[in-house]
């Protein structure tokens, strides 16, 4: 019988990504390859002390901590880039302080990250976990052939590859209330194979601007009306403004919670706030600079949906940057403000003061109560 290689995917580099992703989360290592080294990767989020103990055995002294940059600030340094602390005996508690804990300071030299360092935080980010990752150079003949392989060229190439290969898998009509005209398009790809939702509100002329929002999946706000943030207002206000007028528009519900860190570091952050810190400090306590999203798949979305020319529904600068530098034409700009509440005030301040967001009201003043 005659043999038929199958090959599983038109670009292994990409498919070997996705897996290191899926290894990442499992708090299984991976081994990230360059032509002339390679490196042990493993999350420093799900690390346990028999975990350290079965690394230690290959490590031989030369374990890397690698750090963002937003971490290295809060541990005392001033840092744009990331840093590698050195780790010659992988100890659990201190690993998990200089990663982790609030009160923690840099207890070492600081160095500059390699390439395949900075590939190690690229893995940790794209799997939403903690970026901060343990890297171990080792000899490719070492590591156990079931341990996954990636080349740290795919993991470099992986964004921008699969921005362009989105597509839509499914669609149909889904009214909502107050927008009874409304279309669920479903497209899969972009970062980790994550489904991204396209929600077209009536029949919006696309030989015209069309009114556009990227809005970032928001469980705790869009679902449960948290009163944390004004998420869940910006959604609804803006599905209704869309509706309102016969002129329909566009909605994209994009798989970026927490600011595009994820859930689970969402909430972990959530928890810093509740200690009193602020939603940026918090997220960079964690190691996250302000805003980790990145908008390549959602401008391909657009694209495939017949849009050329925008007139975007935001108070976010990035978003209008994105569109902008993606080759959208934007006619204009709308904002959309949700309601102030007690529990959001400073999550509103701190949008508007620190990352530049267009909110034209005073938020600590807006409860205020008035004076006759």
């Amino acid at each position: 019988m005659a043999s038929h290689p199958f090959h599983p995917s038109s670009d292994p580099g990409q498919t070997a990504v996705e897996r290191a992703l899926a290894e990442i989360r499992a708090a299984r290592p991976v081994l990230v390859e360059a032509p002339s080294r390679a490196a042990l990767v493993a999350s420093v989020e799900a690390l346990e002390p028999d975990s350290c103990a079965r690394l230690q055995a290959i490590a031989e002294g030369r374990t890397r901590l690698v750090l963002a940059a937003a971490r290295l600030r809060r541990l005392g340094l001033e840092r744009k880039e990331p840093g590698v602390v050195a780790c010659p005996v992988l100890d659990h508690a201190r690993i998990a302080q200089l990663a982790l804990k609030i009160d923690a300071r840099i207890d070492a030299p600081v160095a500059p990250p390699s390439p395949l360092d900075e590939d190690a935080l690229e893995l940790m980010r794209l799997s939403l976990v903690l970026p901060a990752a343990l890297v171990i150079p080792v000899e490719r003949e070492a590591v156990d052939v079931a341990v996954l392989r990636v080349a740290s060229e795919a993991v470099r190439a992986y964004r921008r590859s699969t921005a362009r290969e989105i597509k839509i898998v499914s669609r149909a009509p889904v009214p909502l209330e107050g927008a009874p005209e409304t279309e669920f398009v479903v497209f899969r790809g972009g970062e980790g194979l994550r489904d991204q939702v396209a929600i077209v509100v009536g029949n919006p002329d696309l030989t015209e601007p069309v009114r556009v929002r990227l809005h970032s999946a928001c469980l705790t706000g869009d679902l449960f009306g948290s009163l944390k943030c004004d998420c869940g207002d910006q959604l609804r206000d803006t599905v209704r403004l869309m509706a309102e007028d016969g002129k329909g528009g566009i909605l994209l519900y994009l798989d970026q919670e927490g600011r595009g860190n994820g859930i689970a570091n969402k909430i972990r952050a959530y928890r810093l706030q509740a200690q009193g810190y602020d939603t940026y400090d918090a997220d960079e306590m964690l190691g996250f600079d302000q805003d980790q999203r990145r908008f390549e798949f959602a401008a391909e979305m657009l694209r495939q949906l017949g849009v050329a020319s925008v007139r975007i529904m935001t108070n976010n600068p990035l978003k209008v940057a994105a569109l902008r530098s993606a080759g959208f034409d934007v006619a204009s700009e709308q904002r959309v403000l949700g309601r102030p509440t007690a529990e959001n005030l400073r999550y509103l301040a701190s949008k508007r003061d620190r990352a530049g967001h267009y909110i034209d009201f005073d938020p600590l003043a807006a409860l205020a109560p008035a004076h006759d």
